[in-house]
């Protein structure tokens, strides 16, 4: 009998690969609870402050007026992070190196709250105001101060969304860092000479206020770059991060600053004209104002 040779066949079967779906990093329940927790804190601290500008008068009340405005917008931020609004995604692509096989590629879109980086932009001047005017800083540094601190802001929001793995991403960063530089510059630093001329309990207070804020402002880029930088936290830890900054920087800056301003007269400014009387008041002769020049 002859056998037939049999065709015998050693390829293995093709592997296939199944691509990652696009990964979502979302805040989870804890992180909503947070904002939720702090919405209720800035509430909250923005009726204490506006109760307490009642009991001073008009000409006193700039800095319960500066103060609750910068809860009351802190507020009105979280409301609208806490509801799911003024949020974006900001998405990358990764590769995944596999052998014998090419390569794949899916999307990583972690949440950013961009209402964040809007109550920044308004609540963080504010801070510096109160700070400047506490330590009586002249116009021009106060300015640059407060030009300088906006940059910071929208530089850390360009920075939020720009292209992972990039030069500009990181770019935008550094910018960001240099502007604060300016920031301390212009306030921490002047401040702290001009100061000097308002007395000893000022000088103390400024100090401590100055103090508070520098190692808060000085945390926020840290959580910046380990959670909207590189990724490396959640987004409820993130929340949760910045929701104890914001509380320590916003309601506990507030009620220092108030609390010293009821029992310092030292710190009192006095502010009339077109604040407390309004431009119809200007150019009449009040009761105690000199008739006749000397």
């Amino acid at each position: 009998m002859i056998e037939v040779a049999r065709p015998h066949t050693t390829v293995s079967p093709i592997p296939t690969i199944v691509p990652t779906p696009t990964e979502y990093q979302v805040a989870g329940e804890t992180g909503h609870r947070a904002l939720w927790v702090v919405f209720v804190i800035m509430t909250i601290a923005s009726a204490v402050f506006a109760g307490l500008s009642w009991k001073v008068p008009v000409s006193r009340r700039l800095y319960h007026v500066i103060t609750t405005l910068i809860t009351i917008t802190a507020a009105l931020s979280y409301f609208a992070m806490a509801t799911g609004d003024a949020t974006s995604f900001s998405c990358h692509r990764e590769t995944e190196h596999h052998k014998h096989v090419p390569n794949t590629h899916h999307e990583v879109c972690r949440q950013v709250y961009w209402a964040r980086y809007v109550d920044w932009t308004i609540t963080t001047p504010l801070l510096l105001l109160d700070l400047c005017l506490l330590a009586g800083i002249d116009g021009a540094h106060t300015l640059m101060a407060i030009a300088a601190d906006i940059v910071m802001i929208l530089t850390g929001l360009f920075a939020a969304f720009g292209r992972e793995h990039t030069a500009q991403k990181w770019g935008w960063y550094a910018i960001g860092c240099i502007a604060y530089l300016f920031v301390i510059w212009h306030v921490a630093i002047t401040g702290s000479r001009v100061v000097q001329a308002r007395g000893q309990k000022v000088t103390k207070l400024f100090g401590s206020l100055a103090t508070l804020t520098l190692i808060l402002w000085t945390i926020y880029p840290i959580v910046w770059g380990v959670a909207d930088g590189a990724r490396k936290v959640s987004v409820s830890t993130e929340i949760i991060a910045y929701a104890i900054l914001d509380v320590l920087a916003k309601p506990v800056f507030g009620t220092i600053l108030l609390r010293a301003h009821r029992q310092m007269p030292e710190t009192h400014l006095e502010v009339g004209g077109w604040w407390s009387s309004g431009l119809a008041h200007e150019g009449r002769i009040r009761i105690g104002d000199d008739e006749e020049g000397a």
